[in-house]
């Protein structure tokens, strides 16, 4: 089944992702800043703005689905498609029907985004494959070439080490997170550069070697999706492709998944 208008949120712990699905493909997708303490009328009017700059009128959603990693904020997000677009929302979790298995020793720990990138790699990449999800950590997901979700690598996200980093030495400042002209900085700037960057190119080849070792599958497909996704794929020969929307494409064919006509 194909929905024809659904608006899918992935609510991480630095920033919501929303997407508008028409059909056929993503209308529309936008990153907008985690606010815990925001109410749910702020949050409507950041939807309505969404909607507004897709062209598309609340009555014309006729689905909605949602990942969440921030407690707080999955009853707001939750009341806001109820009362704002009349709609009950499809809510992700391990209990959910995801078309593959869960073989992970607590399944309801897992994160409703990781179960999102399981799915999207079923679906569209097939098994086995890795996503590289670049957020507020860093997540590898593994789907085992029985399509089933074995678990995977949570590592601290790059932006988490730049602030620790700039918060506890009193002479470092913020820098962007982007490879520096040589790996040996001749300056301050260019040392964290490199330090930060090159040391998450290694924590990243590194940790992918050791998954793709143990799975012992030559043809597993490795999918990077987040924003330093691209950056990244430049200098990680490991990496096959990028897909932006990859959460998002996981939260539709769930949603499409469980409303199958």
């Amino acid at each position: 089944m194909e929905t024809n208008m659904l608006l899918a949120f992935d609510i991480g712990n630095t920033n919501i992702h929303l997407g508008l699905w028409d059909g056929a493909s993503w209308r529309l997708s936008w990153r907008a800043r985690t606010v815990a303490e925001k109410m749910m009328d702020e949050y409507a009017v950041l939807v309505r703005n969404f909607l507004d700059t897709a062209a598309v009128k609340h009555g014309e959603i006729t689905a909605a689905c949602m990942s969440s990693v921030v407690p707080s904020l999955t009853p707001t997000f939750q009341e806001l498609a109820r009362r704002h677009l009349n709609l009950e929302p499809l809510t992700v979790s391990s209990e959910t029907e995801l078309g593959i298995a869960i073989a992970i020793d607590m399944p309801e720990q897992a994160g409703a985004d990781r179960l999102c990138n399981a799915v999207a790699l079923s679906q569209l990449f097939g098994a086995p494959a890795v996503s590289v999800d670049f957020g507020t950590s860093t997540n590898f997901d593994v789907l085992s070439a029985d399509k089933e979700y074995i678990g995977g690598v949570i590592a601290p996200g790059i932006g988490l080490a730049h602030d620790a980093l700039v918060s506890r030495a009193a002479q470092l400042h913020k820098v962007d997170l982007l490879p520096p002209p040589q790996p040996i900085g001749r300056n301050t700037v260019h040392a964290m550069q490199s330090g930060i960057f090159w040391g998450y190119v290694g924590l990243i080849e590194s940790l992918l070697k050791r998954i793709l070792a143990q799975l012992d599958e030559p043809a597993t497909r490795v999918v990077a999706t987040g924003g330093l996704a691209p950056v990244f794929k430049e200098h990680i020969a490991l990496i096959d492709e990028v897909t932006p929307e990859l959460t998002l494409d996981g939260l539709r064919l769930i949603y499409e998944l469980n409303h199958q006509k």
